[in-house]
């Protein structure tokens, strides 16, 4: 076992885990966590092949697939060889899907129906992308809104597909080149290969197994089909929290993990990115992929702010609770929360900054500019109160863009009276003045002078 928690901490992560393998029968059951691009704790209960799954023991991890076949989706869109708005058509012609956006796709909104035509394609041997595509007609369409989040592993496939024939080979062999050996992620495969486990399905009244199937799933093995490890299913989460090595810029990681649908139950609490599931949770924001294939389920979740990811995999259809992963998160957070590294004044801050610094007024509503420890500048409300805030980063010429939030991608101006001073901040057309409405300031409509109520 890997771990640099406290012994107390490390009963609680054990008990969790100790209870969803007992209570739910799984016959076994290995989880752990990351901070920080380490591996923090790893748990592991119930038997493989007579012993204790290790960290190189594999394991079917079903839809986390498709966050390997977004990446090289994306990548292709790095290069310029597709755009996101492209229809399908342009690449793949012929499907009833064709009028369609490869971001839609990508991100669950095609309307495309979740499983493909003929046998259950998880316990049966899978087609050729030929055949898969010849049954995109219009019986393959859904009649929900085209922004609706809708599951589709028929979509998955279609993408693999895409990937195959803008690179002119197999997508897992083009998985392999540009992704898993980058990474170095050589337990990850298309197969299986020892040692692995065996996927079961329990009897829910009986404590006994029955083996299933793990067919090659064809053409829709993008959507589910690869083995991978605990260990290199960590590697995959510092991956997507933004360690991303040569394989992919980390703003297009940033990028995929944007909601892209939303999936509207009671509350907003999950969505779809680009190739990434997202997950709200007691303030978290969490993106990854859960996985389920007969005999198997598996859990990626990251938490890029936090730098925390969870990872759970386990040889059993179903049994394992949806909520395994986020509950050794919160426990985590409970009984190891961090410690914040000691402030210091920093050597290399631009003092010709501080002028722009304090307070700023849209309208009568104060905000604050400050500088943050990298460099950046932060313009959010003031007083404690919540609402648009973004961050700035220097274009070089004296003008600054937005990073994220309300203005991300907008530009802010830095107005500046006859003597040079700052008098006024100009945000894509939003006048801030140093004072509410200053009178010195170009604000549009004119300011015509405070006065009394009734005057």
């Amino acid at each position: 076992m890997v771990t640099s928690l406290l012994p107390s901490t490390q009963r609680v992560l054990l008990r969790r885990l100790a209870v969803e393998q007992s209570e739910n029968r799984v016959p076994s059951l290995i989880a752990g966590l990351v901070r920080d691009g380490e591996t923090i704790w790893v748990g592991s209960r119930g038997q493989v092949n007579g012993a204790h799954a290790t960290t190189d023991t594999q394991y079917r991890v079903g839809s986390i697939t498709k966050t390997f076949v977004g990446v090289l989706v994306m990548r292709l869109r790095d290069e310029g060889r597709l755009d996101l708005a492209d229809k399908l058509d342009e690449h793949l012609p012929g499907t009833s899907l064709g009028n369609r956006s490869i971001g839609e796709i990508l991100s669950q909104c095609s309307g495309l129906t979740a499983e493909p035509a003929g046998q259950w394609w998880e316990r049966t041997p899978g087609g050729t992308p030929e055949e898969l595509l010849a049954t995109i007609d219009d019986s393959a369409l859904r009649p929900t809104p085209r922004h609706q989040f809708h599951y589709s592993n028929v979509g998955f496939g279609i993408l693999g597909e895409l990937v195959a024939r803008l690179r002119g080979a197999a997508w897992h062999e083009v998985m392999d080149r540009e992704i898993l050996r980058p990474l170095d992620m050589r337990r990850t495969t298309l197969s299986p290969v020892a040692p692995h486990a065996e996927g079961l399905a329990v009897h829910p009244w009986a404590d006994v197994v029955l083996p299933e199937p793990a067919e090659d799933a064809g053409a829709m093995a993008p959507a589910g089909q690869l083995w991978s490890t605990f260990d290199d299913m960590t590697r995959w989460a510092r991956f997507v929290m933004g360690d991303t090595g040569e394989v992919l810029h980390p703003d297009t990681v940033a990028e995929m993990r944007v909601p892209g649908s939303v999936d509207d139950g009671p509350e907003w609490r999950s969505g779809y990115g680009l190739g990434f599931q997202l997950l709200r949770h007691n303030g978290r924001r969490l993106a990854g992929h859960s996985g389920s294939m007969p005999g198997f389920l598996a859990s990626v979740w990251t938490d890029p702010v936090e730098a925390e990811a969870v990872i759970f995999m386990a040889n059993t259809t179903a049994g394992v609770t949806g909520a395994l992963g986020t509950d050794l998160l919160d426990a985590l957070a409970e009984h190891e929360p961090r410690i914040p590294e000691p402030w210091t004044p920093r050597p290399d801050v631009d003092m010709s900054l501080l002028e722009l610094t304090g307070e700023w007024y849209w309208g009568p509503s104060p905000h604050v500019l400050r500088i943050l420890s990298d460099g950046l500048l932060d313009l959010r409300l003031g007083h404690g109160r919540r609402g648009r805030a973004s961050r700035f980063h220097p274009n070089g010429d004296g003008t600054w863009t937005g990073l994220d939030g309300y203005y991300a991608g907008e530009i802010l101006r830095i107005g500046r009276d006859a003597d040079g001073k700052p008098n006024h901040l100009n945000l894509n057309t939003f006048i801030f003045t140093r004072t509410p409405y200053a009178a010195d300031a170009p604000v549009p409509g004119g300011v015509a002078g405070w006065r009394p109520a009734g005057s």
